[in-house]
C-alpha cells in the first residue's frame, strides 16, 4: 500500500531540521544557542492570557462560526484600517487556525493543476512545496543582494507565461528582511492587473518593521479585489503555539475558503479567538516588542558584519539576519556542531540561498553577544 503521489511533491522545513539537532546536541549536554528558528521568545501580554483563560472557564470551549468569530473578524478589520490603511469589513476576514493553514486553504482555492506559481525565493519553503502539491509548477523569481534583495520586475515578466496564475509575496521578507519598496510594490501592482493575476501577499511580519513604513499591495488602485493577504497572531503578537491566522480577500474568495473550512477543522478554537480579541486591543504590547527586536537587530547584525568573512545587511522588518558566508553550507555545520551556535543554510530557502545563512534574532536575547563570540571564534580557526 502507498499513501499518494502528491505527499512526495511537499518538501519540509530546513529550520526544524536544525532544531531537531540541535535538541540532540542539548540532550547530550551541549550548549545550544538556537538562531534557527523565528520563535519569539516573548509571550501574550498578561491580559491576553487572562482572556483566554476566563473564556475556557466560562465554557468558550464549543464549535463556533466557520469563518471565525463575528468580533473577531470586526476587530481584524478595523485593526487593519488602522495599522494598513486597508478598505477591508469583517466579511472579508476569515479565521484559520494558524497562518500557514490560512495560506494552504488560498492556495487551495485558487490554483488549478497546470497553473504556475510565481514566488519569491529566498523565500519560505512552503510556497513551492503547495503549489506542487495543487499540481500547478512553481516558478521563482530572485531575490538578488545586487538588486537590494526586491523583486526584479524584468526578470518576472520573463518569467511569466499564459499559465501564470498566481504571484506570491513576502514582506517584510523572510528570510532577506526586506521590506519592498513603494515602486517595487507599484510595479508588482501593475502586472498583477495587466495580466490578470491573483496575489497571495504573505503579511505575517507586517508590524515587525524598523525605519522603513510597511505598505500592503491591496491598498494600491485595483488591487483589493484580486489580493489575498495572509496574516496571523504568531509573530506580531508572540501568540505563536496559540495557532491562529487569517484571510483578508474579495467576499467570493471568503465564500470560498469557508467552503474549505467546512470541510476540514471546522472552526479555529473559540478560547484562542477570544485572547485574540484582546490582543489587538493591547498596541503597546506590539510596539514594545518590536522596539525590542530593533535594539537585537542592531547589537547581532551589527555585530554579524563585522566579522571577516561575513557580509550582512541591516534587516529592514521581521527578525532575522540574512548573511552571506563563503561555503554557508559547511559554516553551518560547524557553526552547530563545534560553536553550538543553530543557524539555517540559505539552501533551505531555494537556490539562491547557497551562499547565506539566516540567523533569528527573536528568541535567543541574552545570548546574542555569546553567540558573536562563537561565531566569531569559529570564523578565526
Amino acid at each position: 500500500m502507498r499513501v499518494a503521489q502528491r505527499i512526495g511533491l511537499l518538501t519540509g522545513e530546513g529550520a526544524l531540521e536544525v532544531y531537531a539537532r540541535a535538541k540532540e546536541l542539548e540532550r547530550a549536554g551541549r550548549s545550544v544557542i538556537h538562531l534557527e528558528l523565528g520563535e519569539p521568545d516573548f509571550h501574550p501580554a498578561p491580559q491576553v492570557l487572562e482572556a483566554g483563560r476566563t473564556a475556557i472557564a466560562h465554557g468558550r470551549d464549543r464549535y463556533c462560526a466557520s469563518r471565525g468569530l463575528p468580533e473577531l473578524r470586526t476587530a481584524i478589520a478595523g485593526y487593519l484600517i488602522q495599522t494598513r490603511a486597508l478598505t477591508c469589513g469583517a466579511e472579508n476576514v476569515l479565521v484559520a487556525s494558524g497562518c500557514k493553514l490560512a495560506l494552504f486553504l488560498a492556495m487551495m482555492a485558487l490554483i488549478e493543476p497546470g497553473d504556475e506559481v510565481l514566488y519569491p525565493e529566498p523565500g519560505f519553503p512552503i510556497y513551492p512545496s503547495v503549489a506542487r502539491c495543487f499540481g500547478a509548477r512553481p516558478v521563482a523569481h530572485r531575490l538578488l543582494e545586487a538588486n537590494d534583495f526586491q523583486p526584479d520586475l524584468d526578470e518576472i515578466v520573463r518569467l511569466a507565461t499564459p499559465r501564470t496564475k498566481v504571484l506570491i509575496l513576502c514582506s517584510p521578507n523572510n528570510p532577506t528582511g526586506t521590506v519592498y519598496s513603494p515602486q517595487t510594490l507599484a510595479g508588482l501592482a501593475r502586472l498583477a492587473r495587466e495580466r490578470d493575476w491573483w496575489v497571495i501577499s504573505d503579511e505575517i511580519y507586517a508590524r515587525i518593521v524598523y525605519e522603513k513604513t510597511f505598505t500592503s499591495i491591496a491598498t494600491l488602485d485595483g488591487m483589493a479585489e484580486r489580493t489575498i493577504i495572509i496574516d496571523g497572531f504568531s509573530k506580531s503578537f508572540a501568540m505563536t503555539g496559540w495557532r491562529l491566522g487569517y484571510a483578508v480577500a474579495p467576499l467570493a474568495v471568503i465564500e470560498a475558503l469557508d467552503k474549505l473550512v467546512m470541510n476540514t477543522f471546522t472552526c479555529a478554537s473559540e478560547f484562542v479567538q477570544v485572547a485574540a480579541i484582546e490582543a489587538i486591543a493591547q498596541p503597546r504590547a506590539v510596539e514594545t516588542m518590536v522596539a525590542e527586536y530593533r535594539r537585537r537587530r542592531d547589537v547581532f547584525a551589527v555585530g554579524l558584519d563585522e566579522i571577516p568573512g561575513i557580509r550582512c545587511r541591516l534587516p529592514e522588518g521581521a527578525f532575522y539576519a540574512w548573511a552571506r558566508v563563503a561555503n554557508a553550507e559547511a559554516v553551518q555545520r560547524k557553526l552547530l556542531e563545534a560553536a553550538g551556535v543553530a543557524a539555517i543554510h540559505g539552501l533551505a530557502f531555494g537556490a539562491s540561498g547557497v551562499d547565506y545563512l539566516r540567523f533569528s534574532f527573536a528568541g535567543a536575547s541574552s545570548e546574542l553577544e555569546e553567540a558573536l563570540r562563537r561565531i566569531r571564534c569559529t570564523m578565526n580557526v
